[in-house]
């Protein structure tokens, strides 16, 4: 049963990211015609809520967790859902201060959110140490492979010609 609502949830938040996408409107679809059309898509709290539920479900059913590994595993789960709550306050504040027209202001400012993001990761980190620890080989790997699709990215909404590598192909 409950590795059913866990393949259910992971399968819940694939299909509310495919549905985003799907939704989005296609480069040179007459955004000059349709300005609502122009502008980028964000994914309300809902969705961004949807999708970690769905990749927490994703990394501790790929884990196969003993019932001793089983222990640590909440203080973990509760790390990951605090450091993508914080990451969402900071994103939302951020959107609604005016950008500065000071680079020195940038740079503080950067270096403020810098500051409260490696405190939340270190957090993380924390938690994650004793369940961790207490993994085979095999595990590690995947938990390595796995923990990934947590971390936020700029990219993880857009497409592949955003991506830092470039676009596809190149």
């Amino acid at each position: 049963m409950r590795k059913s609502a866990l393949a259910a949830a992971t399968v819940l938040a694939m299909m509310a990211t495919s549905a985003a996408f799907a939704a989005q409107p296609a480069a040179g679809d007459g955004a000059a015609q349709h300005p609502e059309a122009a502008q980028r898509w964000r994914p309300s709290a809902e969705d961004l809520s949807a999708i970690l539920d769905g990749r927490i479900a994703e990394l501790k059913t790929a884990l196969k967790l003993n019932a001793e590994q089983e222990k640590s595993w909440p203080a973990f789960e509760q790390a990951i859902r605090d450091n993508a709550k914080a990451r969402r306050y900071r994103m939302a504040a951020s959107r609604d201060q005016p950008r500065p027209g000071d680079p020195i202001d940038r740079m503080r400012r950067r270096a403020e959110t810098m500051t409260q993001t490696a405190a939340s990761l270190e957090r993380l980190a924390d938690a994650a140490k004793p369940l961790y620890q207490s993994l085979d080989e095999g595990q590690k790997h995947r938990f390595a492979f796995l923990i990934r699709t947590l971390a936020p990215h700029r990219a993880a909404f857009r497409g592949p010609e955003h991506d830092h590598r470039g676009p596809p192909g190149r």
